[in-house]
């Protein structure tokens, strides 16, 4: 972990300039080929969710700038960053989960399925988001419809600077399984570049078998 020196930082003024604004957030809507994750998941009998979360963590986490966060006035950079997400539950609610990132797949998965099981077992949202330390990120997932479209509530604080991923569900296109994705950022952070370097890593995480 760093703190950013604003003063002498190549972005002072992108940053300055978008944290002055009541709503600084930009983002994309677009999809990924989860074919082979997919196949993944299935031929070794486990969770397709966890298989491309864990992907996305992987490629989050080799952007330097999704790990950049507001805190008490200064641009930290974070040298890793942990895993949040929305856990459905079968009532229909959902709870937020939380916890540590391993490059480690079993090692995630074992920690996933503690908070879903958790989540399951809990009411309400379970986790209070300022209980959450700012090196995370927000995951969240609608697997019930796919998009092309997303709009996420906001308290329109500036200082908000903890990017949104969502995923929904996927379709078939010429024999190919396309995920939709929403990605949302802190633009005083982060620029189009950097979402693209992160769609990137994502999609070359989905390729592996």
């Amino acid at each position: 972990m760093k703190i950013i020196d604003v003063e002498n930082w190549k972005r002072k003024e992108h940053y300055q300039f978008f944290s002055g604004m009541k709503s600084p957030y930009f983002g994309i809507v677009t999809e990924v080929d989860c074919t082979e994750t997919y196949q993944l998941a299935k031929d070794n009998q486990e969770s397709f969710f966890a298989h491309y979360l864990h992907k996305s963590m992987k490629a989050i986490n080799s952007v330097e700038e999704f790990g950049y966060r507001i805190v008490n006035d200064e641009v930290i950079a974070f040298d890793i960053v942990h895993v949040g997400s929305t856990i459905a539950r079968n009532d229909g609610t959902f709870g937020f989960s939380y916890f540590e990132y391993s490059n480690d797949f079993q090692i995630f998965n074992q920690n996933l399925k503690k908070e879903i099981d958790e989540v399951q077992t809990s009411t309400g949202l379970r986790i209070k988001n300022e209980a959450l330390p700012p090196n995370h990120i927000r995951h969240s997932t609608m697997p019930w419809t796919n998009f092309s479209g997303l709009l996420h509530p906001t308290d329109f604080d500036p200082k908000e600077s903890i990017p949104k991923i969502v995923f929904g569900k996927f379709s078939e296109k010429n024999g190919r399984k396309m995920l939709p994705i929403s990605v949302e950022a802190h633009h005083g952070l982060m620029d189009g570049f950097h979402l693209a370097q992160y769609l990137e890593a994502f999609q070359n995480q989905l390729n592996l078998k």
